[in-house]
């Protein structure tokens, strides 16, 4: 008898130009926004934002692409790569960083690289410590 072998292959998602999204996005593939999400996006692919793009809330994913405009705290296990229609607020942690010229980023970044950014060192559990007695 033979073996049906199912290739499972990530998906990829879009959120449309002309499209607005309040609330959480989860995806395990890659995801496109074209349009207007306010909330927050794991994904544990790909995330790029094109340059109609805007997102304000919260990001968490492998890598991540942005052309368009965001405000929100972004945690990248690998690439943030910032192109050079990029608006950015906010602070980042990821691994490595990649700034287009004139790219615009304001806000703060920390690039320890950890491959998981769910994982907080101890130096964040210190400063947590300290924050909270102070």
């Amino acid at each position: 008898m033979a073996k049906n072998t199912i290739v499972e292959t990530p998906s990829i998602n879009l959120l449309g130009a002309g499209t607005f999204v309040k609330g959480d996005i989860t995806s395990d593939g890659d995801f496109r926004i074209d349009g207007q999400l306010i909330g927050s996006i794991q994904c544990k692919g790909k995330v790029v934002i094109g340059a109609s793009g805007l997102v304000e809330g919260e990001i968490i994913c492998r890598d991540i692409d942005i052309s368009g405009q965001v405000t929100a705290q972004i945690q990248v296990s690998e690439l943030l790569s910032l192109k050079s229609t990029a608006r950015l607020k906010g602070d980042i942690r990821a691994s490595q960083l990649a700034i287009e010229p004139g790219a615009v980023f304001t806000g703060s970044c920390r690039m320890d690289g950890q491959a998981d950014t769910g994982k907080e060192s101890k130096s964040d559990d210190e400063r947590k410590a300290r924050e909270k007695a102070g």
